[in-house]
């Protein structure tokens, strides 16, 4: 029988924007009762209002960074105190660095791994044994495509979101029979502020690249998975494709997806250095997205930038 979500507990991680500012309130719409974990206050806040107004049956926020692992297990503790224990627990907080492996700082690249893989490893830490005790619920861990494929200019994030799915795996098989569902939920290029707060290293502005899908989509398959659990779940069709063509011709993938990134990846505009949002959270882009569907992402906004003898 599908889980019924009014009155259910979900804890959401990266809560104050894009997809996990989406899912809060895709839950919050089914009546259930939240608990939004993020590094940024105000954004957590004004997220819990809107959860509320949206029909949630309670929404508290509370502030803490995926990598401290006390801090998650404290998020835990939170939830369990005031709503009586934890049905569903979405680990979909992340980072991205995008620059050549070389030319990455290694401090930053390991930064992406201690948010993506380390955060969701806390996350599951503080979930399970609550998951299992209250006699069963979800933990739903949100990769990528690029937990199935790789791509040029983010070695980080292609492996933090390989580990992901690697672990989400390895835990089925330890929780087997214990009323304990493991998911990954793997989107392919999505219209959140990820960009926008992306570490960058190439010299070049980034973007995603197109077809760029709306948060709310993943939003939908994550509660799709908390009522009826599935192993795993690509979403967008993009991502199929991908996934597809890598499985069944690796060669041809690996040289369609060099030019595609070449071709799609970056603005007509160069860059400065970043860290993006890898140490401290950005004051900005808080919103569900990051305007790609109608802004850059566009085709006339594609492409490496111009320099002057560069034709228009």
């Amino acid at each position: 029988m599908p889980r019924q979500l009014a009155g259910s507990v979900v804890v959401v991680t990266g809560a104050s924007s894009g997809i996990g500012r989406a899912t809060a309130l895709a839950f919050a719409q089914a009546g259930a009762r939240l608990l939004l974990v993020a590094r940024r206050e105000e954004p957590l806040l004004a997220a819990a209002i809107e959860c509320e107004q949206r029909g949630a049956q309670a929404a508290q926020a509370l502030v803490a960074d995926v990598r401290d692992a006390a801090a998650l297990e404290r998020a835990a503790a939170t939830a369990e105190a005031r709503f009586g224990g934890i049905d569903v627990w979405v680990n979909n907080a992340g980072v991205t660095l995008m620059s050549r492996f070389e030319d990455a700082p290694p401090d930053l690249w390991r930064e992406v791994l201690e948010t993506n893989f380390f955060g969701t490893v806390n996350g599951a830490r503080a979930a399970l044994p609550r998951l299992r005790r209250a006699g069963g619920g979800v933990l739903i861990n949100v990769g990528s495509v690029n937990s199935r494929v790789g791509a040029p200019y983010a070695s980080a994030y292609v492996a933090s979101k390989f580990a992901i799915r690697g672990f989400a795996e390895c835990l089925r098989d330890e929780y087997r029979g214990q009323g304990v569902d493991v998911c990954t939920v793997m989107p392919a290029s999505i219209d959140t502020p990820l960009f926008q707060h992306a570490a960058n290293f190439t010299g070049r502005a980034v973007k995603p690249l197109r077809p760029v899908i709306r948060p709310e989509r993943v939003a939908a398959a994550i509660l799709r998975c908390a009522r009826r659990p599935r192993r795993e779940m690509i979403v967008g069709f993009s991502g199929r494709q991908l996934v597809a063509l890598h499985d069944l011709a690796l060669p041809l993938f690996e040289r369609v997806m060099t030019r595609n990134v070449e071709r799609e990846h970056f603005l007509q505009r160069s860059a400065r250095p970043s860290s993006g949002n890898l140490r401290d959270p950005s004051t900005e882009w808080t919103g569900i997205t990051g305007g790609w569907r109608e802004g850059d992402a566009s085709p006339h906004g594609s492409g490496p930038a111009r320099t002057a003898s560069t034709p228009a």
